[in-house]
């Protein structure tokens, strides 16, 4: 029981007033102490319930990359998928041209034959031996393959041609000067087809109407090179333009374009008797 001493001078009243007021002083003080605790116990939930906002928007932007991750993963193998639908589209197509060309070229073998024949003095007589040695062709973009019963060099077209048309450029004919004369030594009587090809862009402009005119405008080209200035036979080739229709790979790149655009020296088992 707290102690009080008389002032002199104030009354009973008085005092009893400061007494109160005393005892209000302390249960504010109290209670400012308790609604302090409860401040500091909202300012730290409050914190908590921020920190664990801010994690739920960490982990919500990083879900959201994840899922454009997935979806951008999505449409890339969508896009492959597309793309080899189509190359193997454009290789069953390749085969089976492939096979009808065979087909037509064992019936032209057979009426040319047969038109010499009729025309006596000249015959043509098959050669197989003539696979067992692919030529040695060392020249950058140059292709060499068996194909069946034929021998096909492939040309580069971005090599010989200028862009769009059937004008050689300068040192075109120095490439096939060097492929001929191995040609020559290898195969001296083989008969030797000249084959124009394109990709399957559409020909804009210009003197030639379509891929097929480009193609044959390009192989009568290197015809004339191999007659006028390498002096072959004109009898022991012949001039083929097959346009776009034999891709040696898909059209769906520009690599495979510029792989395409190409003249081939197809070496026959046939030869010139």
């Amino acid at each position: 029981m707290p102690r009080y001493t008389l002032i002199p001078g104030l009354s009973a009243l008085a005092l009893m007033v400061l007494i109160g007021c005393a005892d209000n002083s302390m249960v504010l003080k109290g209670r400012v102490s308790d609604y302090e605790r409860q401040q500091a116990a909202l300012t730290r939930q409050n914190q908590q319930l921020q920190d664990r906002a801010t994690g739920l928007d960490r982990d919500n932007q990083e879900l959201a990359t994840q899922l454009a991750q997935a979806r951008q993963q999505a449409r890339v193998s969508e896009d492959q998928l597309t793309a080899l639908r189509e190359q193997l589209r454009d290789a069953t197509s390749q085969l089976a041209q492939t096979q009808a060309d065979k087909q037509n070229t064992e019936q032209k073998a057979q009426a040319l034959s047969a038109s010499l024949h009729r025309q006596g003095g000249v015959s043509i007589s098959p050669n197989n031996s003539f696979l067992q040695t692919l030529p040695a062709i060392h020249q950058p973009e140059v292709y060499v393959r068996r194909d069946g019963d034929v021998i096909r060099v492939e040309l580069p077209g971005n090599r010989l041609f200028e862009p769009g048309g059937s004008r050689l450029r300068p040192g075109a004919a120095n490439l096939i000067a060097d492929v001929a004369n191995e040609l020559r030594r290898n195969y001296p009587d083989q008969m030797i087809g000249i084959e124009g090809h394109t990709d399957n862009d559409p020909i804009v402009g210009g003197q030639l109407r379509n891929n097929h005119e480009l193609s044959m405008a390009r192989a009568n080209a290197v015809f004339d090179v191999l007659v006028n200035s390498m002096r072959f036979r004109p009898e022991q080739l012949f001039v083929v333009g097959h346009g776009a229709n034999h891709p040696v790979v898909s059209n769906a790149t520009p690599e495979g374009k510029q792989r395409n655009r190409r003249v081939e020296l197809v070496v026959y088992p046939e030869r010139r008797g």
